[in-house]
């Protein structure tokens, strides 16, 4: 079925040669024009939607629906037998289809082949230039509103999902959701407290992605050990603790860009919004680091406390 389908794409793109482009390294594309005459410069900051899917239609990666992708226009830089190829023919508003070679890939040393890439299939692309910027400034500022848009909308989609269930939730000053079930003791998992935590993390489907509270797995049963405030966990789940103390049990409901946002995190995809159940097992100070011998790497023979 799969050579079917890589004879057929393969089929339709030589019978649509009058559409398609090639450059010089074999990509095949097809441009479709959105008004503007001005091409991409050099220095000039990129704002763009990407998308690539296999033969199969199988999605690999998309930046459509979500947040924008975002570059510098390097002309020195121009990769062979990529999107980033086409990018001196492009200007903004210009959308383009383009179809890449998996064994050109392998040839050139991006991909191995894998489950995933297979010799002789295709990977099909599509992308639009949407804006640019004169300056860095302006590009960060755009990337921050894009940012808390999509922020917005996913927490959106928490509130609705919770409410359609009659779930009560409050939110913390990030924005994830937490229902508490048992706050536990009075001392709660502040910022600088350590947490020992059991937990079960969920896609909103319900379907398990990890979890400390199997014993029959490796690790299983063991609480993770948690210094809250020092990003060492998501930043959903990071704030939420903060709610609890020892015996402490609830939900957390963290929207994506609280959670991994547009990183895949195998098994969690781009842009999950996550549930994580959790129990607090203890709240207590960490305890004291001792101090460096005189001497000592890292030690300050001038001031012992640094």
């Amino acid at each position: 079925m799969r050579t079917t389908i890589t004879l057929l794409l393969a089929i339709v793109l030589l019978a649509s040669c009058n559409q398609y482009q090639t450059t010089p390294s074999g990509v095949k594309y097809k441009l479709t024009a959105g008004g503007s005459k001005e091409t991409l410069k050099q220095g000039q900051f990129v704002k763009y939607n990407l998308e690539y899917k296999t033969g199969k239609d199988s999605l690999l990666q998309t930046s459509y629906g979500h947040i924008a992708t975002y570059m510098i226009m390097d002309t020195a830089k121009v990769g062979k037998h990529s999107f980033f190829e086409l990018l001196t023919k492009l200007a903004p508003g210009d959308k383009v289809e383009f179809v890449l070679s998996v064994d050109s890939l392998k040839k050139l040393g991006f991909i191995e082949y894998n489950n995933i890439f297979k010799a002789k299939d295709l990977i099909k692309g599509r992308a639009e230039i949407l804006k640019t910027f004169p300056s860095q400034i302006e590009a960060l500022a755009d990337v921050q509103k894009e940012q808390d848009a999509e922020k917005a909308k996913e927490v959106k989609e928490l509130q609705d999902f919770t409410a359609k269930k009659g779930i009560k939730t409050q939110s913390t000053t990030s924005g994830a959701l937490v229902e508490v079930i048992n706050a536990g003791d009075a001392v709660k998992a502040d910022s600088g407290m350590q947490a020992q935590v059991m937990y079960k993390g969920t896609f909103m489907d319900g379907k398990e992605f990890d979890s400390n509270t199997d014993k029959t797995k490796a690790g299983g049963g063991q609480p993770l050990s948690v210094l809250v405030g020092a990003q060492k966990v998501i930043k959903g789940l990071d704030d939420a603790l903060r709610l609890f103390g020892k015996g402490g049990k609830g939900k957390v409901y963290i929207p994506a860009m609280l959670g991994y946002g547009p990183y895949p995190n195998p098994p969690i995809p781009a842009y999950s919004n996550l549930i994580f159940e959790i129990e607090v097992l203890d709240v207590a100070k960490p305890a004291p680091q001792p101090a460096a011998a005189p001497g000592a790497p890292g030690a300050n023979p001038h001031n012992p406390a640094k």
